[in-house]
This record gives C-alpha cells, sequence and structure tokens, in this order.
C-alpha cells in the first residue's frame, strides 16, 4: 500500500515540482493539494492522508495556525513542515515541532539542480522513516523457502554502573530530536551543571541557531552552536551547526572545538559519528552518550568507539521514539548499557551516574 501524501503550499509551481518528484517513489501516492491551511484543512479529513508536507507562509491561513487543525482533522497524521531558511521561519518551525508536527525540511534557496536534488531525496527519507510502521508487512514466503533468523534480542552491557564519573556528555539525535532535546534537558536542568553538553542534531543552517537558542531557556545553561577554536566550557552546551561537522581535540589543558565542511557522513553534515569518535579520544570512560531519535545509523560506528574506551552509552527506546533508527542502531549492536522511555533518561541518569566537576 503506498503512502498518502497531501502538499500544503501556496505556490502552485512548488506543489508541481514536489508531486513529479514524490511521483518517482512507487511507495509514495500524493493524494491531495491545497494552497493554504483552510483548504487543506477539510481535504485532510476527507482524504486522511498518512503525511502532510506544511508550507509556513501562506495567505489566508499559515502553517502554524492549521498545523492544530490539520492533527484534528486526520489524526495519527505525520507533518513535515517545509520552510525557507530564515531566522524566523526557523523559529516557527521549532514551535510547531513542540505543537506536534513530526519533523521539518529547508526549501533549497535557489533553482540550483543540486539543492533541489537534496531537498527531494531529504524529503522522500522522512516521508519513509515517519511511515515505516504503516507499511504492510510482507507476505509470508513459500514454506521451502529458508526461513530468515528471528531478530536478535537487545542485549545490554553490565548492569553495574560503572564507578568512573563522566566529564562530558555527548548527544546524537535527527528525527523528532528537537522534541526530545527539549524534553530531556529541561528534565536535567541543575543537574550535571559543571559538565559540557555536546549536541549534533541533523538540522539545516540557521535551525540549529534557532535551536540553540530554544534549548538554553529549557535547559537554563548556556547553549550556543560550536564555533571554530572555541576553548569548552564546563556547564556549557554545543551544537554543531548546521553543514558543519563539530569536533574536538585537547590543547594544552583546554578542549577546543572545532568545525569543519569534511565530506558528508551517513549522508549527514553535522553527523554524530564525527563528534562522537573526537570526544572519545579525550574523555575515555568518562563519556557518556545518549542517542535519541532519529532515522538512518548515525552515531553508531562512533558509539563503538566510546564503548571501547570505556564509556557509555544510553538510547532511547523505540516506543517513545519518532523514529527508532539510531537509537535503534546502537541498541541492537549490544552497545548500551541502558535503552530507555525519553522520560525515563534523566531519571536514570540522576540516580545512577557520578559525574567529575
Amino acid at each position: 500500500m503506498a503512502i498518502r501524501i497531501m502538499l500544503v503550499d501556496d505556490s502552485a509551481i512548488v506543489r508541481g515540482l514536489i508531486t513529479q518528484s514524490l511521483k518517482t517513489d512507487p511507495d509514495i501516492q500524493v493524494i491531495a493539494t491545497a494552497g493554504n491551511g483552510a483548504i487543506a484543512i477539510p481535504l485532510a479529513k476527507q482524504h486522511q492522508p498518512d503525511v502532510i508536507v506544511l508550507d509556513i507562509e501562506m495567505p489566508e491561513m499559515d502553517g502554524i495556525t492549521a498545523l492544530p487543525k490539520l492533527l484534528a482533522a486526520a489524526p495519527g497524521v505525520k507533518i513535515i513542515m517545509a520552510s525557507t531558511l530564515t531566522l524566523r521561519n526557523a523559529d516557527i518551525s521549532l514551535q510547531a515541532l513542540q505543537l506536534g508536527a513530526s519533523d521539518c525540511v529547508a526549501k533549497p534557496s535557489a533553482r540550483d539542480s543540486s539543492e533541489l536534488d537534496i531537498f527531494y531525496r531529504e524529503l522522500k527519507e522522512k516521508i519513509h522513516a515517519l511511515t515505516v510502521q504503516k507499511r504492510p508487512k510482507p507476505a509470508l514466503a513459500p514454506l521451502i523457502a529458508p526461513l530468515k533468523p528471528p531478530p536478535k534480542p537487545i542485549t545490554l552491557l553490565s548492569p553495574q554502573i560503572s564507578p568512573t564519573p563522566i566529564k562530558a556528555i555527548a548527544i546524537a539525535s535527527s528525527t523528532g530530536g528537537p522534541q526530545a532535546l527539549m524534553t530531556l534537558l529541561t528534565a536535567l536542568k541543575g543537574q550535571f551543571q559543571n559538565i559540557p553538553v555536546f549536541i549534533t542534531q541533523h538540522m539545516p543552517p540557521t535551525f540549529t541557531t534557532i535551536l540553540a537558542q530554544h534549548l538554553s531557556k529549557a535547559s537554563e545553561r548556556p547553549s550556543k552552536e560550536g564555533v571554530e577554536g572555541e576553548v569548552v566550557t564546563a556547564g556549557h552546551v554545543y551544537i554543531a551547526p548546521g553543514n558543519f561537522h563539530m569536533i574536538a581535540d585537547k590543547r594544552d589543558q583546554s578542549v577546543v572545538i572545532h568545525i569543519n565542511q569534511d565530506p558528508p557522513e551517513n549522508f549527514c553534515r553535522p553527523a554524530a559519528d564525527p563528534m562522537l569518535r573526537s570526544l572519545s579520544k579525550i574523555y575515555g570512560a568518562h563519556l557518556l552518550v545518549i542517542v535519541l531519535t532519529g532515522m538512518g545509523a548515525d552515531g553508531l560506528e562512533g558509539a563503538k568507539k566510546v564503548v571501547e574506551n570505556g564509556g557509555r552509552v544510553i538510547a532511547q527506546d523505540e516506543a517513545s521514539s519518532v523514529v527508532w533508527g539510531m537509537p535503534g542502531a546502537v541498541a541492537e549492536h549490544g552497545l548500551c548499557q541502558a535503552v530507555l522511555p525519553l522520560t525515563e533518561i534523566a531519571p536514570y541518569l540522576i540516580r545512577t551516574v557520578r559525574y567529575a566537576p
């Protein structure tokens, strides 16, 4: 059964281009389009789409106004906010995520074919990731066919928490990550105040700038995008800037941030793997990694290095994840000391983790 999509954008040209691109995927079907939120609401109620791609700036009824009405009209629908890369739209997109949108995607700023290709690929990936649970299971193979082995049960590392105190926290997240980061850092308010937090969240430029501002309010910690050559300060939150990997190294007695535009890893820039590898070299057994909701497997290879060096990994569980790609990868590879619902991660850390100022 195809994934049923509704497009809501005030530009007929944009609706046409996206429709033509999505038609190239046999598993996706565009069932309705609308020029603004007011038109979209009755269409959503009538067609009950699986995913709505929702523009922000539209006449009569904009995306943020239409969002709760669309969620009510089509219960269970996944909504992807689509916006241009402006500070205002980035802020509205993050507000939309807190109001129930599932993800956001940045519209290309130019008609450059490479930018358009990236946008279309990213949109298709997000549509598939958000609807993986809706797809029917394949029919059973004939009995004469060899049976596939059942999936391996998730195994956890030693249930005994290491007495080694942590000196840094690193967090990796993607789809559903902004909401999860807000929840986690709000719950950790007042805790682990003397250690730095490093975050790689898959987001484009401008969006990470606004995310840092939101996290600063939620966590009551100074939060900002990483800057080349900046010396890490205890208690601060550093976020990989959009389109840049963020890594760190040791200079004398200080930890220093570096950003670069090395090739994407796992189709991502920023990617979590470079950050985790670099932090593991610095902090070793004193590093704690948290892998939150997100599609793909970014963070898996970095988490392997963290565990090899004695660090610890915790993953968000499947039930509370928007997409259980990244946390599922580290969990299924047996790298985690705990796999927990999002709301239980902070209490678990407060109960079981010691930290060194």
